[in-house]
């Protein structure tokens, strides 16, 4: 392949803050972005060429999509695989990751069939669609995370149940479609940033830590502070995962490590995922632009580690949808050793995400094979890292 510039049209459906930070990577490059999203002016709107608003599963909105570019892809698994593939094979563009791909992750019953049968480690799971079958298998597990099959992101759609009187209520919940999933007392969460290109190609990022409450994302920890071992069988699951995913492009593998070391594969995005947002500061190449590489097919960038990174979520701290300004950031600004994103959204919702900082220690980078040189604070870093997010707020006082 040659690679002139200016670059090909990329198309996206999603134009949240993912769809943001991809166009924001591949400007450099060339690369122009048109998104598709149901939201006017949505959050990637001021940094593409175009936003075409329409909903997700639109079907002229996505053929207009697909006429206008040179390769589609998606940052929202709310994507229709079936007028993906419609679209792309009509105006003869492709489309990454494979929507077959796609398909199977949007359910998450499905995607963990699929995932066992291939071999690939996972924590034990049932299908429930009743209460009375839910109250068995809390009894059974003594105890599950119930997930709606479809639909769940950021916390939603999943429910702990760990008492049988609860299982109506927690079906209900979740639209009484559901998974039920051993509730592990697993050691940390940890996550890799995996990535496929073309010919089957496949790198991955250094694992990360990743640290939730209320089942949201708060700080994730670049590289894991986790020991050798398990880095190695993270690292392993992960690629294992992607060969046996179709489709170009990054994928964010969720993991747990159990408290005897094995590591079980939680949930995967096919796409870019806030586990790997510490890529644009602490690694060689960011998720983002890898992502739009693959998708392109142009040749991989390197996934090393540059410097040790903490990534923090700024949530909405707020009882109440009111619009967003938000306050303290000076603290931000002027530290050397962080940056910050915002996301651009209107309005600031209880927990909702509205930007990140991420802190990095470029006293001590990293080899080529990714490793840091020297000794390396993290609980320090993470410190810092929360420090300056918890100086932010939304609120008036």
């Amino acid at each position: 392949m040659s690679i002139t510039l200016p670059g090909p049209t990329l198309g996206v459906v999603g134009g949240g803050q993912l769809g943001r930070m991809m166009a924001e990577a591949v400007s450099p490059l060339g690369v122009e972005v048109v998104v598709l999203d149901p939201t006017p002016d949505c959050p990637a709107a001021p940094v593409v060429r175009d936003q075409i608003v329409a909903d997700f599963d639109d079907a002229d909105g996505i053929n207009e999509l697909a006429s206008r570019v040179d390769a589609l892809t998606f940052e929202i698994e709310l994507a229709d695989p079936d007028l993906l593939a419609e679209a792309a094979a009509e105006h003869d563009v492709p489309v990454q990751p494979d929507p077959d791909t796609l398909r199977t992750i949007q359910d998450k019953l499905v995607q963990k069939e699929a995932l066992a049968a291939a071999g690939i480690p996972v924590p034990e799971f049932v299908a429930v669609a009743t209460a009375e079958g839910l109250e068995r298998v809390v009894e059974e597990f003594g105890g599950v995370m119930l997930k709606a099959r479809e639909g769940g992101y950021d916390g939603r759609g999943n429910v702990p149940v760990d008492d049988p009187e609860d299982a109506a209520t927690a079906l209900d919940g979740v639209g009484g479609n559901a998974m039920a999933e051993e509730f592990l007392d697993f050691e940390r969460e940890i996550a890799v940033m995996g990535l496929k290109g073309v010919n089957g190609e496949t790198r991955t990022y250094p694992v990360t830590e990743t640290i939730h409450r209320e089942e949201i994302l708060r700080e994730s920890v670049a590289p894991a502070r986790a020991d050798a071992t398990v880095i190695e069988e993270a690292t392993s699951v992960a690629r294992d995962v992607l060969e046996f995913l179709d489709g170009r492009g990054v994928y964010g593998i969720e993991l747990f490590e159990t408290g005897d070391g094995e590591v079980l594969v939680n949930e995967i995005a096919p796409r870019p995922h806030n586990s790997g947002h510490w890529t644009i500061e602490g690694a060689r190449t960011s998720q983002f632009e890898n992502h739009a590489r693959a998708v392109l097919g142009w040749p991989l960038g390197p996934t090393d580690l540059v410097a040790p990174a903490v990534t923090a979520n700024i949530l909405g701290d707020v009882e109440e949808t009111q619009p967003a300004t938000l306050r303290g950031v000076d603290d931000v600004v002027a530290a050397a050793d962080a940056d910050l994103h915002w996301y651009g959204k209107d309005d600031a919702r209880p927990l909702r995400k509205m930007g990140h900082l991420t802190v990095t220690d470029r006293d001590n980078g990293a080899d080529t094979d990714g490793d840091t040189n020297g000794e390396v604070d993290r609980d320090a870093l993470l410190s810092r890292a929360r420090a300056l997010r918890d100086g932010l707020t939304f609120r008036d006082s």
